[in-house]
């Protein structure tokens, strides 16, 4: 059995326990875009989902998970790398976000956190009109005419 040990990791995880301190760890994640929202996907094996808190504020977004090990009676720990402890991630979500639709799902050891875009920050195809009246600007006779879905104007004076 091949076992991984850094001392100076241990000496750390050790002075930290002796003052008390819980660290705030990360958490790995992905995020893209598919269709009109995006999608975050966290893991975090190992957490209770109770733990989860995820909240909006403005424009932040903040998960917070914690993982708690078991201390079992008797148990003589040949290695311990899952360490318990808190995890954060915090994101700056976008002016295009509806933060009011933002959904979550925990499921396998991966929290999916769906923020979709609001509807006017989608993109959009804007129609071209075209006409064959001649209008007046600023004085000149402007005369458009469509062909074949182009538009070409002629400003005569």
């Amino acid at each position: 059995m091949a076992m991984k040990f850094d001392p100076f990791q241990e000496l750390d995880r050790m002075a930290q326990a002796l003052r008390g301190e819980g660290t705030l760890r990360g958490m790995p994640m992905d995020l893209y875009r598919q269709g009109d929202q995006y999608i975050l996907a966290a893991d975090l094996p190992g957490i209770d989902p109770g733990s989860i808190d995820i909240d909006v504020d403005g424009q932040l977004l903040t998960i917070r998970a914690q993982r708690t090990l078991q201390n079992a009676d008797g148990v003589k720990w040949l290695t311990r790398e899952r360490e318990a402890g808190n995890f954060l991630r915090q994101l700056n979500l976008g002016q295009g976000i509806d933060t009011e639709q933002i959904s979550a799902q925990y499921e396998n050891g991966v929290l999916s956190v769906i923020i979709p875009v609001v509807e006017r920050a989608k993109p959009r195809k804007i129609a071209v009109q075209t006409s064959t009246e001649s209008s007046a600007i600023n004085g000149e006779t402007v005369e458009s005419s469509a062909v074949e879905g182009t538009s070409r104007e002629t400003v005569g004076a």
